[in-house]
């Protein structure tokens, strides 16, 4: 499955946490073998014994997947693929009358923790390039950028239809397989913060 668009409060719960949402990160980067829990805890840099109830809590709403099994020193192993490519929250979580709410908001959350946790990786380990070196010419390959915009509802509209259409293109077009493609990490959140109530 390409994408999932999640409604459900079981599957919201399982996003709610950093930690699977690392593990279901590190199945969705495309790789074309599946992964044992010790492969994607060092991926990760944790302790595989960490992992283990994650990765059942994660297979239990069928975010991911056993993919094979197999007898490694007498215990059989199991090995996790990604059921999708990625996911989408629903919009209907997030009406005013949604009981799903709270678990949507943790959801959130989680994504922007790891995220943050993520980019400060890469950026430490000097593998992220906002800025041009001396006698480069063009544009840094990475872009910040951090609004607060007052715009028209027809003009919010127009740029939430704008991001979602080069998602859907990028989505539709899959991943690169020349040899000088590079992973990108877009995290888009736009919102717009209704006028307060006046009394």
């Amino acid at each position: 499955m390409k994408e999932r668009e999640v409604s459900d409060v079981a599957t919201l719960k399982a996003l709610a946490d950093p930690v699977r949402l690392a593990i279901l990160n590190a199945l969705m980067k495309g790789e074309p073998e599946p992964s044992s829990v010790k492969e994607i805890a060092a991926e990760l840099g944790e302790a595989p014994t960490k992992l283990y109830r994650h990765v059942r809590q994660l297979e239990q709403v069928g975010l991911i997947l056993v993919a094979e099994t197999r007898l490694v020193s007498g215990i059989v192993e199991s090995r996790y693929r990604a059921a999708q490519r990625s996911l989408r929250l629903s919009r209907s979580i997030f009406t005013d009358d949604s009981s799903e709410r709270p678990e949507a908001l943790g959801a959130l959350l989680a994504a922007i923790d790891v995220a943050r946790a993520d980019f400060q990786g890469h950026f430490l380990a000097n593998r992220i390039e906002f800025g041009i070196r001396d006698g480069e010419v063009g544009a840094a390959p990475g872009v910040f950028s951090h609004s607060t915009l007052r715009l028209r509802p027809e003009r919010l509209v127009w740029l939430r239809d704008q991001l979602r259409g080069i998602l859907d293109e990028l989505a539709r077009e899959g991943d690169s397989d020349e040899e000088d493609a590079v992973e990108a990490t877009l995290f888009a959140l736009l919102y717009a913060v209704k006028p307060e109530e006046r009394t």
